[in-house]
């Protein structure tokens, strides 16, 4: 073949190959679409930065947040680009125990804590107990949670000046030579026979909280660390310790509520670096798939309590 007869189709070949942008961009802005419609109505992802919900949940765990249990709202949305209001489609109460993403009603951003009354029920803490109705809760002791000592527990993502030795006092040496704290657990049953750990390990203002009643359309949520939990116990300005950003300031709207958590999905213990060739050596054994829904206590009996 002659060069001349070579040279127009190779013209037609850069003709066909040439990109067209506008299909691309448009290829790309609905797959972004799907992803973020996937993200605010069926599931999204959800790391723990916190030690607020242990011993269930632990810093470094990667969990799965479905959306359409209670229904949706001004918070489903993700990274909250609509602005706060009441309304709710499909709306929906969550149960005793549940573990709820909610988003205070002084910032955007997410919390995690476990649902504890419902609306209408009466609920006060005494001495560290939760009492529902007049009756405490099902409260009993469990074998000490043992959690790896980490000294940056200690500031729980604070600054220097926020930390204190509340974990120190519980510190102990395993015969393998890790160091770890072994933590006041309690295991705790709500009216419905939901049941879980929580941890208590000292004295402090969110012990006691006078007893209220839920308003309709909220609920009254905790964290499983009872002593560094900002939560509906603590008001809006500063948590217990005085830290900024502060608790939830009481219950809690449904339209604040934006999922729960369903499983975690991975776990890592802090070990790790920038480097993916060290993500596998700082997995947490036993976490992956773990489920975040709450046992059901099949003997349990309301009125015994």
């Amino acid at each position: 073949m002659t060069d001349s007869a070579a040279q127009p189709v190779s013209q037609a070949a850069k003709k066909a190959e040439k990109i067209n942008w506008w299909h691309e961009l448009r290829g790309l802005t609905l797959m972004l679409l799907g992803v973020l419609a996937f993200h605010s109505f069926v599931a999204k992802p959800f790391y723990i930065p916190s030690i607020s919900m242990m011993p269930n949940l632990l810093v470094g765990d990667r969990l799965i947040v479905s959306k359409y249990p209670y229904g949706w709202n001004w918070s489903s949305l993700s990274f909250h680009l609509l602005p706060r209001g009441t309304w709710r489609i499909l709306g929906r109460t969550p149960q005793y125990g549940d573990i709820v993403i909610v988003v205070p009603g002084n910032r955007k951003e997410d919390l995690i804590k476990r649902v504890v009354a419902l609306p209408g029920d009466r609920i006060a803490v005494i001495n560290g107990r939760i009492r529902l109705d007049g009756k405490f809760i099902k409260r009993v002791v469990e074998p000490a949670t043992q959690i790896a000592a980490d000294d940056s527990l200690q500031c729980d993502g604070q600054t220097p000046g926020h930390c204190y030795d509340g974990f120190e006092q519980y510190r102990t040496r395993l015969p393998n030579g890790h160091d770890v704290y072994e933590l006041p657990t309690y295991r705790e049953t709500l009216p419905n026979g939901a049941t879980y750990d929580v941890i208590d390990y000292m004295n402090q203002q969110l012990d006691n909280y006078p007893e209220i009643t839920v308003p309709e359309g909220h609920v009254f949520l905790m964290g499983d660390d009872r002593d560094r939990s900002a939560d509906s116990r603590a008001p809006f300005e500063t948590d217990f310790m005085g830290h900024p950003g502060g608790g939830l300031g009481g219950p809690v709207p449904l339209s604040n509520i934006g999922g729960r958590a369903e499983f975690v999905t991975f776990s890592l213990d802090g070990t790790q670096t920038w480097n993916p060739l060290t993500w596998w050596g700082a997995l947490r054994d036993g976490r992956a798939f773990k489920s975040l829904r709450p046992q059901i206590d099949p003997a349990y009996a309301p009125a015994a309590q």
